[in-house]
């Protein structure tokens, strides 16, 4: 451990994480996307890949987004079919289902839960709609994948199949 992770509170280091991310190995997904009234709902489906949850926190920027966009492409946690090594989503012809989940900068205090560390809601959308295209870009532009991306703010019904307790958090 490093002095000076040591010299910090805990306070000071939570506050300094800008974006979380959830990143969830999947055999397949779907999004049920919100509509506007009258209109029947939009599935969003994605095949073998992963799920990622995304929060922005306060402070977060376009340089948090990139950091992201590098994790989330570039982290070995695909399993390849005929070999069995991991790679990274953009190895392999993965898919990608970007959901925004304000509720991972949930901080408890007493028996419930306080967001005053999110980033503001048309800011975070800004944030959101940049590593939507950046993942994009980095799969689509590579791999043959798919990235799908949900409805920011809205919530959203979401169903997975996956192989395994696969989870991992990741923060920048």
């Amino acid at each position: 451990m490093s002095l000076l992770y040591c010299n910090k509170t805990r306070e000071s280091i939570m506050t300094e994480v800008k974006g979380r991310i959830v990143i969830q190995q999947c055999k397949s997904a779907s999004l049920k996307l919100p509509v506007a009234e009258g209109q029947n709902s939009e599935m969003v489906d994605i095949g073998r890949g992963m799920v990622v949850f995304v929060c922005f926190l306060d402070g977060a920027s376009e340089d948090t987004v990139e950091h992201l966009i590098k994790h989330i492409t570039n982290i070995r946690l695909t399993e390849e079919e005929e070999s069995g090594r991991r790679v990274s989503i953009c190895e392999t012809e993965g898919d990608v289902l970007l959901v925004p989940q304000a509720t991972l900068g949930g901080k408890m205090k007493g028996r419930s839960m306080q967001y005053h560390n999110n980033v503001d809601k048309v800011v975070g959308e800004g944030l959101y709609r940049s590593l939507c295209r950046g993942v994009r870009e980095a799969v689509e532009g590579v791999s043959g994948g798919s990235v799908k991306c949900g409805v920011y703010g809205a919530r959203q019904v979401l169903s997975t199949t996956t192989n395994g307790p696969f989870t991992h958090i990741i923060e920048v």
